[in-house]
């Protein structure tokens, strides 16, 4: 998608969550009828329908998913649209407002995994992995828009593939459910695209609900919605964009994940989900004595004790205690940057600012590497935590973030 992340900039102020759902969200009727008559104008016919799809933030519980865990994220006002048209022909007609150049044209019968296309791969992934699964997809004209900043550990690419396969279920009358779009869409990452990611991205795209945290169990997608009303608690979520791009396609996350596959194996177990945290000791020492990498231990580590931190979180959340799941985000912090090595300087900088001005508690979010952190803050000292983030990074002379409040916000839905 857009290459410019779409993301609000801050003056944290008591409007700011209401600014963000105004300009990120897909209630602008002006906008809509300019995005279906950019369709009409670029097609010569009229869209079928509209969807959404948003980007997500997860709470707690990260490179967690491929390993069966839990995750607990909540999806953004920030969406992908898709106006979408069927075509009997076999074409598949690909455009993006965000992205430039021309219409991307696919035969549905010639699509094939690991060929580039850009941006294109991942609806057209989408609908490679519909066909596999045995659904006959004649073709159809898609036009996307994204108010998801790419590269920003925020799912947009999670975004765009859960649009595309909700609007073709919807237009082919494939009866699928949210959970089965969010697995096809991590099918066509993994298997189409060639990003090993796990389905938290998907799932949280296609199932989040209107003010709640998603707690995924991503053994067998079991879900149940988490009220996570911050502003009845006087608190706020902060997202900081720190604009450092990261691309997850580079090595570095299957290397991961394929450490995380060898801690299990040595442990002789299928994942690291059936290691209990109070074994987790027991199983470090005896990874150490079969003569592991260091790096297979450090990895096994962070994947069961963050395993242990989103039942943390959900047990205070429950309990109406979410003041005190500000330190467990920092603990996890600590997790990643040391034991999965997945953090950068930008996000350690906004981080440890962050907590220095009071915030409750702030971890990055995502896949690392860059991307995005989240702040755990009351909500009147928001303003002077994000003011101080905005001044560290001037300091070390680091591109401005971009910072919001992170609204927890509808899944995957039609709009039109």
């Amino acid at each position: 998608m857009s290459e410019t992340p779409a993301t609000p900039e801050i003056m944290v102020t008591e409007n700011t969550v209401a600014e963000a759902v105004a300009t990120t969200g897909p209630t602008d009727q002006a906008d809509q009828a300019d995005f279906i008559a950019s369709f009409r104008a670029l097609y010569g016919t009229e869209p079928e329908g509209v969807w959404a799809a948003p980007g997500r933030v997860n709470l707690i519980g990260e490179y967690t998913d491929f390993n069966d865990g839990f995750v607990m994220p909540l999806a953004l006002p920030h969406v992908a649209r898709a106006a979408v048209a069927r075509r009997t022909d076999g074409q598949l007609r690909l455009h993006s407002t965000d992205v430039p150049g021309g219409i991307v044209q696919l035969a549905v019968d010639g699509l094939t995994p690991n060929e580039g296309h850009g941006w294109a791969a991942y609806p057209a992934g989408v609908v490679w992995a519909l066909r596999r699964a045995g659904h006959k997809i004649t073709g159809a004209d898609i036009q996307v828009t994204s108010t998801v900043p790419t590269g920003a550990g925020l799912s947009s690419s999670a975004a765009l593939e859960v649009v595309v396969a909700l609007a073709l279920n919807d237009l082919f009358g494939l009866g699928l459910s949210a959970a089965e779009l969010a697995v096809l869409g991590q099918a066509a990452e993994n298997d189409f695209v060639g990003v090993p990611c796990g389905v938290m991205d998907q799932m949280a795209s296609a199932c989040c609900t209107d003010g709640h945290a998603l707690h995924l169990d991503t053994r067998d997608l079991a879900v149940r919605q988490v009220p996570f009303d911050l502003a009845a608690h006087g608190l706020r979520l902060l997202v900081v964009d720190t604009r450092v791009k990261h691309a997850l396609g580079d090595g570095a996350y299957a290397e991961r994940r394929a450490g995380c596959e060898e801690g299990a194996r040595l442990l002789s177990l299928g994942k690291l989900r059936e290691l209990a945290y109070e074994d987790l000791p027991d199983a470090l020492a005896r990874l150490e004595a079969a003569g592991a990498d260091e790096s297979v231990v450090r990895y096994v580590r962070h994947v069961v004790s963050d395993n242990a931190r989103v039942e943390q979180v959900i047990a205070l959340l429950d309990a109406g205690d979410v003041r005190a799941a500000g330190p467990v985000l920092t603990e996890g912090h600590t997790s990643l940057r040391d034991d999965l090595r997945v953090s950068c300087t930008e996000l350690d900088l906004a981080v440890a600012t962050a907590n220095a001005a009071g915030a409750l508690g702030a971890r990055m979010t995502g896949g690392g590497f860059g991307g995005s952190a989240i702040v755990l803050v009351e909500e009147s000292d928001a303003e002077a935590v994000s003011t101080s983030v905005l001044d560290a990074f001037a300091a070390a002379g680091h591109s401005t973030p971009g910072i919001f409040a992170a609204v927890p916000s509808q899944g995957a839905r039609r709009l039109v």
